[in-house]
């Protein structure tokens, strides 16, 4: 069966906040142009995980009447509390200047974007979740001429099942691709297009970086419930040569959001991303806030954490890249859909224009490029880019550095240091020490698969297993050998395993787990993991995330 198309003047790949700003913008400036956005979850916001702490600016230019409209931004951030942890005790420090909210709304992002799907909708653009873009489709000149979504019942060797349905074409003047964090075909494009050897600034771009983000959402007893409130930590349990920290945003209707985020540069393979999330409710500034209540939702994500240097080429024969797929989230400020959604709309208006001249696809958008370096994103992140990398010597090193490029240099410094790819900092196992994780309680720490239960993950079983190897032999070989598996402990979700049959310790992998964070991707000390586009609707579903 050959695949049918469609055709349009602009196709979106995600239906994120950048993916639908995008959409909603073009719809804006022209209603005559044509827009469909595809989305691999379920439906828009399923794929969803966010803090999430909005900073309203991209909001107040795209959709200034947000309130009259609806717009699910009901909390008010209120107080803001930065503490650092130790074992048994915690010291407030000063909130730093980039982390305070003031004028902010602690949101469910998930909430958020249905809100901004239906805006999209509204004004006429085609959104179609369910459907997972899985390749780019190129003109004989290499230009992008869309994306093509994956076939629907395969088998697990790839061939047609008995319920097959290929994919759709969808083609376009301009692609733009939104699809997040470490997107998979966003890694064939810079790939294609060597876009990482010349940035928005003409100089090369650095490796992105990443952290690992885990959350939960609780109800919580009402005397313990503080609408508005923001709490952040960092310290225990992390030790001081591995960065990261906590949130724990107080939302409405007796519900906190709180997580951990773990910079995927640590050393240790021993080290649980998701261990440290469950240590981390047992500290005493923390179990008392979610004593007798009840956990309702668990998810997890890759974050960007590069910033301004590993921000790549925006832009190609065919298309752009925007939001986090591109690397704009604010570090420091934990923050990114008000920088996502802005870059959707200045490539919105680069699409308009070009449309409008009549300028050839093939030259790309080079407008999107200079607009991005003219807005108050790129000078947001420029402001933003040695916080991240100063933690590269350390907690107290980052703390004492960060200090001085803040209140010294006001994000000015005469330098600009430099990204590593994260999956290089990983030590061998024999040089690191093993880490004693407490068994879960059930109450309020928890193991892997029930936690894996509250995603609503879900993936057909006999289709090809979208996680995929570059060499069968390299787990055994070397990730097991040389590192003790980590593979098994940086997944959040129960994946990857180590099990022993016969006598004889084997990998295994369980795909039907995956919430679809991308940190194997990532972290895998040989990169040997490739994450590749399961069938669409699969993987979570987060109801309010």
């Amino acid at each position: 069966m050959e695949r049918e198309s469609m055709e349009f003047d602009v196709v979106i790949v995600g239906a994120g906040p950048s993916g639908l700003a995008a959409a909603i913008r073009i719809c804006q400036l022209d209603p005559e142009v044509s827009v469909c956005v595809v989305e691999k979850g379920s439906e828009v916001g399923a794929h969803i995980l966010s803090g999430a702490v909005l900073e309203p600016r991209a909001l107040n230019e795209l959709i200034p009447d947000w309130k009259e409209k609806g717009a699910p931004l009901n909390t008010p951030a209120g107080k803001d509390k930065f503490l650092l942890l130790g074992p048994a005790g915690a010291l407030r420090l000063p909130t730093p200047p980039q982390m305070k909210n003031h004028g902010n709304y602690i949101v469910s992002l998930g909430l958020v974007c249905r809100w901004l799907g239906e805006q999209a909708e509204a004004l006429g653009a085609e959104v179609y979740p369910g459907f997972a873009a899985a390749e780019v489709l190129y003109h004989d000149d290499g230009t992008v001429k869309g994306i093509a979504t994956g076939d629907m019942g395969l088998n697990r060797d790839g061939t047609p099942g008995p319920n097959h349905q290929p994919g759709m074409e969808l083609h376009a003047k301009y692609t733009l691709f939104a699809e997040g964090c470490r997107g998979h075909l966003t890694k064939t494009l810079e790939q294609k297009f060597d876009l990482r050897s010349k940035g928005p600034e003409g100089t090369p771009a650095d490796p992105q970086t990443y952290g690992i983000g885990l959350k939960e959402l609780w109800e919580v007893k009402p005397e313990n419930h503080r609408p508005g409130e923001i709490l952040h930590t960092i310290g225990w349990p992390l030790d001081s040569k591995t960065y990261g920290g906590s949130f724990l945003y107080h939302l409405e209707n007796n519900q906190v959001a709180l997580g951990f985020v773990v910079g995927l540069d640590y050393q240790n393979p021993h080290l649980s991303p998701y261990d440290e999330l469950q240590r981390y409710k047992t500290h005493p500034s923390i179990a008392p806030i979610l004593e007798g209540g009840r956990r309702i939702s668990y998810g997890a994500r890759a974050l960007n954490e590069g910033g301004y240097q590993s921000v790549p080429g925006l832009s190609f024969p065919g298309g752009c890249l925007i939001g986090c797929t591109a690397g704009f989230l604010n570090t420091p400020k934990i923050k990114g859909s008000h920088t996502a959604m802005k870059t959707g709309m200045l490539a919105a208006e680069a699409v308009v224009d070009a449309l409008k001249s009549g300028a050839n696809p093939a030259d790309g958008l080079p407008a999107y490029t200079q607009a991005v370096r003219d807005s108050w994103v790129w000078k947001e992140l420029y402001k933003a880019r040695n916080m991240r990398p100063n933690f590269h010597w350390g907690m107290w090193a980052g703390l004492i550095l960060g200090a001085i490029d803040t209140f010294l240099f006001f994000g000015r410094a005469p330098w600009t240091l430099k990204n590593r790819a994260d999956h290089s900092a990983l030590k061998k196992a024999k040089d690191c020490k093993p880490i004693d994780y407490p068994k879960p309680d059930g109450k309020l720490t928890f193991d892997k698969l029930s936690s894996v239960q509250l995603a609503g993950t879900f993936h057909e079983e006999e289709q090809p297993c979208h996680l995929t190897l570059k060499d069968d032999a390299v787990p055994m070989a070397v990730n097991w050998t040389e590192y003790a598996g980590p593979e098994a402990r940086y997944c959040p979700a129960g994946v990857y395993e180590y099990v022993e049959v016969d006598g004889k310790t084997q990998f295994q992998i369980n795909g039907q787990n995956c919430i679809h964070c991308k940190t194997c991707d990532i972290k895998d000390p040989t990169q040997n993991i490739i994450w590749v586009t399961p069938q669409g609707g699969e993987g979570p579903n987060y109801p309010n995330m």
